[in-house]
């Protein structure tokens, strides 16, 4: 009988902090065999991710340390090797050839100062001896089977000049360049769309189909896992609470912590219904909360307009002369016009490089607008000067798609959050901002001791949390969140969509939600637009876009959200 592709023995892993040491990942046992799909799920900070980087020997040690615990690759299901044991130059030529990963932040994952096809390319050098020429149709290749447009274009692009949904399709396309054994997968299409998401897992199908690769699967998307996953491991605070076969896992689930992320998707829940969160199946925190959500739709509440957006537009030259005079020009958001009202949700949906990204700076000012105008309340942003526009900034907020490289990883999160309190000039005193981002933080589910702490000390979830606390710091107005929610857990996924309902219900705020997520634009948002290549194709309440759409493409993105088939059998 061949020996299993991977075998992971009662691991062991903590980490050093000054004198305090935390237990990652708790003694957990699994196996992978060869042309099988492995998915690891669990809350944000349960281990997962540091359970795939153990695997390639990618943490630093110290802080990090090794227990316990032996991690058995067999490549031909014969001879054998424990990865925690060999040397360094053994483990090199494992990393990207044998083994390879694709990163949970694309963003920060590209090196900002190459293209995108030479660093695919450079991947490959690294493992095989080919000619240059060679090399380049291969990665050219490569980019088509990802789904990424105009391929040979995308290769002497900067990961600058693609959007996030683009950047990781790049990663995943590096990730499978050597046609890998094992390929480990953090999030792999958590920047994605659901129709590219659709073709980045049948494309992970039919590599395992081809090369018989055994794939780990590390998501938060419960919909994603009992579509594609042949077996799950359910990770709870470094700890296998409960792993087996798919079917048998969804439909039985055994430990209270695996019923709670089940439960926890918004697909299953009403728009006026509370969505439940771990705690109420663990019973760690009494449930003292109302189960329904008192909310008005946009409709009913007859209020003027706080945002008016006219004939907006935003271009990228797309060719240059000689001079560097453009010659044409890419329109990222192409004459967009709409209303946001006083108080409402206003939800924004496409295909990733659809433009909503970039509508959602543009709004803000942050980036630069050809055409059309802003107007907020009574004043048009378009035409403001800087100092105009920086006393407007406590009131327009935005949650950035990639929480990483939106925080400074020179300053604590606590000072991250205080500082657009000093900036300001909110609150007398430092004691008085520490305790309001102390409250912050509690209401994010984070701790009060993280306050110290810094950015590389959180996972991806948390650090998304952060970025939500701080963008609620100055009690703003307007917000709009851009993927806010796409990097969490669904039990966190839960707790925060929660919140930003108890706060809008509270503050009145009103906010843009830019998602690729549709089951968590339908359950937050009162409206929803549907943006594709940079047009507003498709605008109406977010029950008639749902369950009524009324043009092919808003379709054809229900059509291939996970779960939605599955909705009524949990």
């Amino acid at each position: 009988m061949p020996l299993p592709l991977l075998q992971i023995n009662n691991l062991a892993i903590e980490f050093q902090n000054g004198n305090a040491t935390t237990s990652a990942v708790n003694k957990i046992s699994f196996s992978l065999d060869r042309g099988e799909l492995l998915a690891i799920v669990g809350e944000s900070g349960s281990g997962k991710s540091v359970t795939a980087l153990s695997v390639l020997r990618l943490l630093q040690e110290p802080p990090a340390k090794y227990k316990s615990g032996e991690i058995i690759f067999s490549e031909d299901g014969i001879s054998s090797q424990n990865l925690l044991v060999i040397d360094y130059n053994a483990i090199r030529k494992i990393r990207g050839n044998k083994i390879s990963m694709i990163f949970q932040e694309p963003m920060t994952s590209l090196n900002p100062v190459f293209t995108c096809g030479h660093q695919v390319m450079e991947a490959i050098a690294v493992h095989r001896k080919l000619r240059k020429s060679e090399m380049r149709k291969k990665v050219v290749a490569l980019f088509e089977k990802t789904g990424l447009p105009d391929p040979d274009s995308i290769y002497d692009r900067y990961p600058h000049q693609l959007s996030g949904g683009q950047k990781q399709r790049v990663m995943i396309a590096m990730a499978m360049c050597c046609e890998p054994a094992l390929l480990i997968a953090d999030e792999p299409t958590t920047a994605l769309d659901v129709t590219v998401q659709q073709n980045i897992l049948q494309l992970i199908r039919d590599l395992q189909k081809e090369r018989n690769m055994g794939v780990i699967f590390i998501t938060h998307d419960l919909g994603l896992v009992r579509e594609i996953a042949d077996k799950v491991v359910v990770m709870y605070k470094g700890n296998i609470v409960e792993q087996g076969n798919t079917e048998s896992v969804f439909k039985q689930p055994q430990h209270a912590y695996t019923k709670a992320l089940l439960a926890c998707r918004p697909i299953l829940h009403s728009k006026s219904e509370r969505l439940p969160v771990v705690s109420d199946f663990l019973g760690e925190i009494p449930k003292t909360e109302d189960k329904k959500i008192s909310r008005q739709d946009a409709e009913d509440r007859k209020v003027a307009n706080i945002l008016k957006v006219e004939n907006l537009g935003v271009w990228y030259p797309a060719r240059k002369n000689f001079f560097g005079k453009p010659l044409d020009y890419m329109r990222a958001v192409d004459d967009v016009s709409f209303v946001v009202n006083e108080g409402e949700t206003l939800g924004l949906v496409g295909e990733s490089g659809s433009g909503k990204t970039t509508l959602g700076r543009a709004i803000l000012r942050l980036i630069p607008i050809n055409t059309g105008k802003v107007i907020y309340g009574e004043k048009d942003l378009t035409v403001m000067d800087d100092r105009e526009l920086r006393s407007f900034r406590k009131d327009l907020q935005i949650i950035f798609q990639d929480p990483y490289s939106s925080l400074n990883p020179r300053i604590s999160i606590g000072d991250a959050i205080a500082e657009p309190m000093r900036t300001h000039k909110l609150f007398q005193s430092e004691r008085q901002r520490k305790e309001k981002v102390v409250d912050l933080l509690e209401k994010v589910n984070l701790k009060a001791d993280h306050f110290s702490r810094y950015p590389h000390e959180f996972s991806g979830g948390q650090r998304q949390r952060i970025c939500i606390a701080r963008a609620l710091a100055l009690n703003p107005g307007f917000i709009i969140c851009d993927e806010s929610v796409s990097a969490l857990d669904v039990s966190v996924q839960a707790q925060v969509l929660n919140l930003l309902n108890d706060l809008k219900n509270e503050f009145q705020f009103t906010s843009i939600f830019i998602s690729h997520d549709l089951a968590v634009v339908h359950y937050i948002s009162d409206r929803i637009m549907v943006m594709q290549r940079g047009k507003i194709v498709e605008s109406g309440t977010a029950d008639e876009i749902f369950y009524n759409p009324k043009i092919e493409y808003t379709q054809k993105l229900l059509d291939s959200m996970p779960g939605k088939s599955s909705k009524h059998l949990n």
